[in-house]
């Protein structure tokens, strides 16, 4: 895949460590994280590969801030409009930042040297919820459960085999062809009476899954069972 076209303006810009990061992070939204190179960053930078040794350690260390960056993006939870209303907006703006960047998704959470932006973030959520009377224990609970879901619906979103009313059409003939009718009537109703109908769009279902989490996580908080 051909890489980002840098103008010309911005490669007699001096060198820095935000516009390494930020080019990587451009490049690997296009191209994915198993394209970027420490020599192509370098390329899309019109410098040389080891002028960037002097900003960033290595490959690692660039993931690192690039992990940073996202994290920076994402809504920064705030107790004073309620920790539910909160976590819905940090829920939304994380499910965002993850469709932005698509790379990121398996690498938000295992950074063993976390920036600044990651530290904010995850220490912000914690105060939100211990402000709202969630116990230690039940603080645990609550982002596990809403990180889990977060995560695991952005992922699902990101490998159906599908995008378009049109490719889920295909993508049934292909599923139901090689089987005698009525063999699995339940997911052909399904199918034909709610994935392939105008408009369908999965990611419409986030919110929905959401809110029942955070319903759940409410009520356990109010009956003393999120502990």
């Amino acid at each position: 895949m051909a890489g980002i076209s840098v103008s010309g303006e911005e490669r007699n810009q001096p060198l820095s460590r935000e516009r390494i990061v930020r080019s990587a992070i451009r490049h690997a939204d296009r191209a994915g994280l198993e394209a970027l190179t420490m020599r192509q960053v370098a390329k899309l930078l019109g410098a040389a590969p080891m002028a960037l040794y002097r900003h960033v350690s290595n490959r690692d260390d660039l993931i690192d801030a690039m992990i940073d960056v996202v994290f920076g993006e994402i809504s920064i939870p705030r107790g004073r409009i309620g920790w539910k209303l909160a976590m819905r907006e940090r829920a939304l703006s994380l499910y965002e930042a993850l469709a932005r960047h698509r790379w990121a998704i398996g690498l938000m959470e295992s950074r063993r040297r976390p920036g600044p932006a990651n530290l904010r973030h995850h220490d912000a959520v914690i105060g939100t919820l211990r402000e709202a009377g969630f116990a230690i224990d039940a603080v645990a609970h609550a982002y596990s459960v809403l990180d889990g879901y977060i995560y695991g619906f952005a992922l699902t979103k990101m490998t159906l085999p599908f995008d378009t009313s049109a490719e889920a059409d295909a993508m049934a003939q292909d599923m139901f062809d090689p089987f005698p009718a009525n063999e699995y009537p339940h997911l052909a109703e399904f199918v034909t009476g709610h994935v392939l109908k105008p408009g369908y769009d999965y990611a419409e279902e986030f919110e929905y899954g959401l809110d029942v989490v955070l319903n759940g996580l409410e009520q356990a908080l109010a009956t003393g069972h999120s502990g």
